[in-house]
């Protein structure tokens, strides 16, 4: 609990000390956001606004990660030290925020709403999420645990194995799956953020979820536990947890500048690396599955830009929603941005609590 305590902390005072100063800087060379004309009327005033933000806290939640586990070791704590699930999902959230970094970096210098060129994009995610998936089988723990696994999971590793044919044929397969749930989920929080606050809010509430789920897992594992039925085969879940409460609360710091009136922007240097984080976790904690539950506010905006685009081609141009993703369909309709992204975030805190209770009741239940 105290690596945990020690992790938000040190995010949370990172990032929150270093925001004004990266908004000053961003300011100075008016590095602002250009707002596309494709969207709703209001957004207007919010071009000029400073972007990148997700470069603040990325950063804290590397720096943070690092010094906690330097300062559990200097106080002689009990601790499994830095691990390689740990890095793996650091991998994943640093890789996808430098892909979004150069987007943003080239939207803004060229002062255009569109960064990188699609292939481009989508070469260096999978360059990056190929990397993340064949390492994620690698490094087995003194149990054989590798920090993913071929098995098909929801709450935990099904009897469905993607190496049913052979380990290279299973290697392949989960290659495949997991870049299918990493594309999907730095998608889905890249469309989730275009209103103040809100991909920042649903994306502390699944961070948080992750945390009580790492921390459950540890105390549940199967090398603590007596039951075999009901424990966990993870391999390092008190890392996990360490770097949701991490990440918890860089972004806990970056809401206080973001919820409306934003004063800087994530940008998909910060939505990138967010989507990444939560595919590390969904992958590494055995629970891919149960994403489409826990993130269920990321999918249901995803899902509305795949209807709106679907049914505009074969209706020959007309429309499910005013406008996709789902939260400007609402803004058009006359509610307020604040009343979007309020509501948006009880939607996510209820898809979260869904999850945790799947998750918790199957463990009462297996007992």
């Amino acid at each position: 609990m105290i690596a945990l305590i020690l992790g938000a902390g040190i995010a949370l005072v990172l990032t929150m000390v270093a925001m004004p100063l990266y908004i000053k800087l961003l300011t100075k060379k008016q590095y602002g956001q250009v707002v596309r004309d494709d969207g709703p009327n209001s957004h207007a005033v919010k071009s000029g606004t400073p972007t990148m933000g997700g470069v603040v806290f990325v950063l804290a939640v590397f720096v943070a990660y690092f010094a906690t586990h330097g300062v559990l070791a200097l106080m002689g704590r009990s601790s499994s030290g830095i691990t390689a699930t740990g890095l793996l999902v650091l991998l994943l959230f640093g890789g996808m925020g430098l892909v979004g970094f150069l987007d943003d970096f080239i939207k803004i210098f060229k002062k255009r709403s569109l960064g990188l060129r699609a292939w481009q994009k989508i070469v260096l995610q999978a360059v990056i999420g190929i990397s993340f998936a064949v390492l994620a089988l690698q490094f087995p723990d003194e149990r054989g645990l590798t920090p993913g696994s071929t098995a098909i999971s929801f709450l935990r590793d099904s009897n469905i194995d993607l190496a049913f044919a052979g380990p290279m044929l299973g290697l392949i397969l989960f290659v495949i799956w997991a870049n299918f749930i990493v594309t999907g989920t730095t998608n889905a929080v890249n469309l989730t953020d275009g209103l103040d606050g809100l991909a920042t809010g649903a994306s502390i509430m699944v961070f948080g979820a992750y945390t009580l789920m790492g921390i459950w897992q540890q105390n549940q594992a199967c090398s603590n536990s007596n039951s075999l039925d009901v424990c966990y085969s993870v391999r390092d879940p008190q890392d996990l947890a360490l770097l949701g409460a991490t990440l918890s609360g860089a972004l806990i710091a970056f809401l206080w500048f973001n919820a409306k009136p934003a004063k800087i922007f994530m940008g998909d240097t910060g939505s990138l690396a967010i989507g990444g984080a939560v595919a590390a976790f969904a992958i590494l904690s055995r629970t891919q599955l149960l994403l489409v539950v826990i993130a269920g506010l990321f999918v249901i905006i995803s899902l509305s830009v795949i209807i709106q685009v679907g049914y505009f081609k074969l209706s020959g141009g007309k429309r499910v929603f005013k406008m996709a993703p789902l939260q400007h369909h609402f803004e058009l309709s006359g509610w307020s941005e604040e009343n979007v992204v309020i509501r948006f975030w009880i939607l996510a805190g209820l898809f979260v609590a869904a999850g945790l209770g799947l998750f918790y009741s199957e463990w009462v239940v297996a007992l």
